[in-house]
């Protein structure tokens, strides 16, 4: 008898192991091999590893059905309704670091499960994260994995729910906000379409209305030398730059070609 919350470690034979395989396989899953080992490892018994299988197959994205995902090598905590991060985004966290010293006020804006601000903090210890996402689901989700790594994280809308201390003290600010075009959202993969929250994903008409908002009011927050770091897409990424130098700052755009990942790079002049 197994003891509730404690995991063990399943054993399947051969037969039942290439029934989950196929069974996975046959409702479109590429990588069902990966995913039994995934499923079997975080199953505390056989009927709870049938029953996330059966989520699976309905076509539960892998990441609910396991109740967290891999991002940066930490294992962020992920439920139904949050965005799931994806692993382009690991360069914005890689972009950030770059830029950031100890002590340093970090600020991630639509943090959704909060694994950007987790990622740059658990490398770099010392420095003073706040979070903010308007969907209580995803802050619900993004204090179970930054609260315990000493970060704040807030609900709200943007820069509006953040202490007025912060003014001109925010050294680095990171933003992976919703940039699909409206007429868009309906062209993603089904998972994302049925089961992530519209809220993070679309960004209004040319998928640029949270880049500009987030641009515009950076300046009032950052300290003189400080980085706003926006993700974006390879398309979008001219228009993104044009609107971080209509904001007044100094811009870049950075490329990661091998994981498709395009970050615009704003710095407030002193």
């Amino acid at each position: 008898m197994r003891l509730i919350g404690q995991k063990i470690n399943l054993f399947l034979d051969y037969k039942t192991e290439k029934s989950i395989i196929n069974r996975l396989r046959s409702e479109g899953c590429v990588f069902a091999e990966e995913e039994t080992q995934l499923l079997t490892s975080e199953a505390r018994s056989i009927e709870e590893l049938m029953n996330m299988v059966e989520k699976r197959v309905s076509g539960l994205p892998l990441e609910y059905v396991l109740g967290f995902t891999n991002f940066c090598g930490l294992r962020i905590e992920v439920e139904r309704g949050v965005f799931i991060p994806r692993p382009r985004t690991e360069f914005l966290v890689q972009q950030a670091k770059v830029l950031t010293r100890p002590y340093d006020i970090v600020l991630d804006l639509c943090c959704g499960s909060g694994a950007v601000g987790a990622a740059i903090a658990t490398d770099l210890k010392k420095i003073l994260l706040y979070s903010v996402d308007i969907d209580p689901v995803a802050v619900r989700c993004a204090s179970r994995n930054i609260t315990k790594i000493g970060g704040h994280v807030y609900q709200g809308d943007l820069y509006d729910v953040l202490p007025h201390s912060l003014r001109c003290q925010v050294k680095i600010i990171v933003a992976n906000a919703p940039y699909v075009p409206t007429d868009s959202v309906k062209l993603l993969p089904r998972e994302a379409r049925l089961y992530e929250p519209k809220v993070a994903l679309d960004g209004g008409k040319d998928g640029l209305d949270l880049h500009r908002i987030v641009a515009e009011k950076a300046p009032y927050w950052l300290v003189s030398g400080g980085h706003l770091l926006i993700e974006t897409s390879e398309m979008q990424g001219a228009k993104t730059f044009e609107i971080f130098v209509k904001a007044g700052l100094i811009t870049q755009i950075v490329r990661n070609e091998e994981l498709d990942a395009t970050v615009v790079i704003g710095t407030k002049s002193g």
